[in-house]
């Protein structure tokens, strides 16, 4: 068992290996609970590979291999003992594009559920409401919950998949670039459900976007070439690095 004070999910002596090429060095970063954390950083720094470690999603490239621990409160993710299907119910994630199924708003919400042999018809119903209301979309679908999803817009098909990471009761959501496809207002949206998730979810974004990432998150970590150069307050981050690599990025003077 390995514990810090408020820590939800903990990343300790990571590398990361694509073949033998090293995508990660040495990582350590410690994600407080009710937060958003915001992973930032140029093209192929790693920010992607990182979070997809924190839900093993990393399993489905062949080819890698990972060495240190990934804590989940207290007990490491990457035990191979760990069902890596039980993690990524308990750590969620949602993709640059939005990935509906071709099938009904309600059977998206419900899928999750259904795969996990839960039958309870009034149950998945109460779940598919809740988790539409937490995504702040139930109020856009409730009459057409019967419609397929791929005919929502690109920003509610994002809310969608949010909404169907949630109704399988996940503790760790991680976002990859949200927004990067979404236009401006449904950025905003995503945004203001990001700040309202995190009263009951502990949430960690891979974001291109600076100015994002200084609105929603409460501490930040700069990725360089596979390394964690800096992390800390985002305020601090933002206003007074440390490191002059992550000045130079913020500021725009590279990447």
């Amino acid at each position: 068992m390995h514990e810090k004070m408020n820590a939800k999910m903990e990343a300790r002596e990571i590398n990361f290996y694509y073949g033998a090429v090293r995508a990660l060095k040495n990582i350590n970063m410690s994600i407080t609970g009710n937060t958003v954390t915001a992973i930032i950083g140029p093209s192929g720094c790693g920010k992607s590979t990182f979070i997809r470690l924190l839900n093993r999603m990393h399993e489905l490239v062949a080819g890698s291999r990972v060495e240190g621990h990934v804590y989940l409160d207290g007990k490491d993710i990457l035990d191979p003992t760990i069902d890596a299907v039980d993690v990524r119910r308990s750590v969620g994630m949602v993709f640059q594009k939005p990935n509906p199924f071709p099938k009904t708003i309600f059977e998206n919400i419900s899928y999750g559920l259904t795969v996990n042999n839960v039958r309870d018809k009034d149950y998945i119903e109460a779940k598919v409401v809740e988790s539409l209301k937490k995504a702040a979309l139930w109020d856009e679908v409730k009459d057409r919950l019967k419609d397929n999803a791929l005919r929502l817009s690109g920003g509610q098909q994002q809310r969608l998949c949010i909404a169907r990471c949630l109704a399988v009761g996940p503790e760790v959501l991680l976002f990859d670039e949200p927004c990067a496809s979404l236009d401006p207002i449904s950025t905003g949206k995503i945004e203001e459900l990001m700040l309202e998730l995190k009263k009951n979810y502990t949430i960690v974004i891979v974001t291109h976007n600076m100015q994002q990432a200084a609105r929603v998150s409460d501490t930040t970590g700069f990725f360089l070439m596979g390394e964690l150069i800096e992390f800390g307050k985002t305020q601090d981050i933002f206003t007074a690095p440390k490191n002059k690599q992550t000045e130079a990025y913020i500021t725009g003077r590279f990447g």
